[in-house]
C-alpha cells in the first residue's frame, strides 16, 4: 500500500510541477521554430531531453529505495543540463531569441536548485 502512495505523490513535488511547466515551455518554443528539415534531429533530441526531466523525477519517486530515487534524480538533473546545452546551441545559431533563452535558463536554474535540494535532503535522511 505504501508503494502506491509513493507512486502517486510525485505530482505533489513542486520540482516535478516546475519541470513539467519547463518542458511545456520548451515544446511551445520548438513548435514555433522555423528551421529546415536538417535540424529535426536536434529538435527531437531537445524534446527528449526536456521531457526526461519530469519523467525521471516521477520514475525515481515510484522506486522502492532512496538510493534508486537519488539515481533517477541525478538522471533528471543531467537531462536538465542537456536541455540547457541544446537551448544554448539553438540560441548561438539564432534559432531562438536571447530573451527566450534567458527565460528558460532562469527556469532551469530554479529546477536545478530544487533537484539538488531534494537530492541532499534524501541523502541526509538515509
Amino acid at each position: 500500500m505504501g508503494e502506491n502512495n509513493n507512486q502517486s505523490s510525485y505530482k505533489d513535488l513542486i520540482v516535478w510541477q516546475k519541470s513539467m511547466a519547463f518542458a511545456n515551455d520548451v515544446i511551445d518554443l520548438v513548435d514555433r521554430l522555423e528551421t529546415d528539415r536538417k535540424h529535426y534531429r536536434l529538435i527531437e533530441q531537445l524534446e527528449a531531453a526536456v521531457t526526461s526531466i519530469p519523467m525521471n523525477i516521477a520514475e525515481g519517486k515510484g522506486r522502492e529505495s532512496k538510493k534508486e530515487y537519488i539515481h533517477f534524480l541525478h538522471i533528471s538533473r543531467g537531462s536538465l543540463y542537456e536541455t540547457l546545452t541544446l537551448l544554448e546551441i539553438f540560441q548561438m545559431r539564432n534559432w531562438i531569441k536571447t530573451e527566450a533563452f534567458q527565460k528558460l535558463e532562469n527556469q532551469s536554474a530554479e529546477i536545478a536548485k530544487m533537484l539538488n535540494g531534494l537530492i541532499n535532503s534524501i541523502v541526509k535522511s538515509m
